[in-house]
């Protein structure tokens, strides 16, 4: 099992891996105590599938550049392969300003294969690759060094058994004609705003019920302030005041430290120092917010009629489609997308791409009283009205 320190060794294999159709990749991080991930390890394997060469990479090495690998990444003749890919292209991307391209997500490609919704690593392992992973590593403190004989063979495992189920994938999608379906989501993973978390836009993540205006206008900018500071300091959101504290914040608007420290939510951290100026700052700045530059609910959320009967038989149709295309039901459509057919919406993702055809007509000629669902024994059908 080889563990790449220098710069050199890194560049000798990914010529290699540049000769080869694929490579599959990995990574093992750290974030828990970070706002960004720290990228402590890298695992590379390629073909051929069985027994092919496979390395780890020690992005900690002194002196080691991981220049090589990225190149590797922009070369278009290779497939970067990964498992539930997200977390690693956000590494990638925030480390880089790249994504590994051509790219393949195992977990999307299992979903359109008929391997239920979000299927684990471990789960295709045993499935397709007909092998037992040792996960007692897995929350392990990756950036400890040596690492441990334990902690290598937990790594490599993660893109050894990822070949096996790369090849089985790619001959089931050629088979069934659906690869192109994959790629299309990929598009969604390989869109720079997917991973770009803007300060002045972190306050539509906060979940409230309350839609005054100047109630949100406090909200954003609470979140405004905790966001830039969280990144700027390279720490949790939630080590400087979580949602629940936020919201508690944004309602009794606190004017003064006395007035901040009767909060019963707040860190100790939080009542004092920086963040305590700038909890009292963000509350005196959505005070004072313009009218024009109050925030306000979606009006098209807010007034959104659902006919919740209709909502009713798209999941049902939902769930035939899906069993009947081997398709996850998630991937298909969500259940916003259902209520937003159901309220007379059409500009969905349901029913653009490869889903206006697994499930979208159909589910337009139900909204319109075309056709109806019978139960069939244990399946469901369409029948015209």
């Amino acid at each position: 099992m080889q563990t790449i320190t220098t710069t050199e060794a890194l560049a000798e294999f990914c010529a290699r891996a540049k000769t080869q159709p694929y490579v599959t990749v990995d990574t093992e991080f750290l974030r828990e105590r970070t706002y960004w991930s720290k990228l402590c390890l890298v695992q590379l394997a390629i073909p051929p599938a069985k027994d092919g060469e496979a390395v780890l990479v020690d992005p900690l090495a002194e002196g080691l550049s991981l220049e090589p690998m990225y190149d590797l990444f922009r070369h278009e003749a290779t497939v970067k392969v990964f498992h539930a890919a997200r977390q690693d292209l956000e590494i990638f991307f925030t480390e880089a300003n790249l994504f590994p391209k051509p790219l393949f997500d195992t977990q999307v490609a299992a979903m359109v294969c008929g391997f239920g919704e979000q299927v684990g690593y471990e789960t295709l392992v045993r499935k397709i690759a007909r092998q037992a992973l040792d996960k007692t590593s897995r929350f392990t403190d990756w950036s400890r060094r040596p690492l441990t004989e334990a902690q290598k063979t937990y790594a490599i495992a993660d893109v050894t058994h990822l070949r096996v189920i790369y090849e089985f994938l790619s001959r089931e999608l050629e088979k069934s004609g659906r690869a192109e379906w994959v790629q299309e989501e990929l598009g969604i993973l390989l869109n720079p705003e997917t991973y770009i978390t803007r300060p002045e836009d972190a306050w539509e993540r906060v979940k409230t019920r309350t839609t005054s205006g100047r109630f949100l206008a406090i909200v954003r900018e609470l979140a405004r302030f905790r966001e830039g500071y969280a990144q700027n300091k390279n720490i949790p959101r939630s080590r400087i005041f979580k949602d629940d504290a936020l919201l508690e914040l944004a309602s009794t608007k606190p004017a003064t430290l006395d007035e901040l420290n009767k909060s019963r939510l707040l860190l100790r951290e939080a009542r004092r120092g920086d963040i305590a100026e700038g909890i009292i700052t963000a509350v005196r700045a959505g005070l004072d917010c313009k009218p024009e530059d109050v925030p306000h609910v979606s009006e098209e959320s807010a007034q959104l009629q659902v006919n919740t009967a209709l909502a009713d038989l798209l999941r049902v149709l939902l769930k035939a489609k899906s069993e009947e295309t081997g398709v996850a039901a998630k991937l298909i459509a969500s259940s916003s997308d259902l209520d937003r057919i159901a309220a007379g919406k059409r500009d969905v993702p349901a029913l653009t791409g490869w889903r206006l055809d697994v499930f979208g007509k159909d589910a337009l000629r139900l909204a319109k009283g075309e056709v109806a669902l019978t139960a069939a024994g244990a399946s469901v059908r369409l029948v015209m009205v």
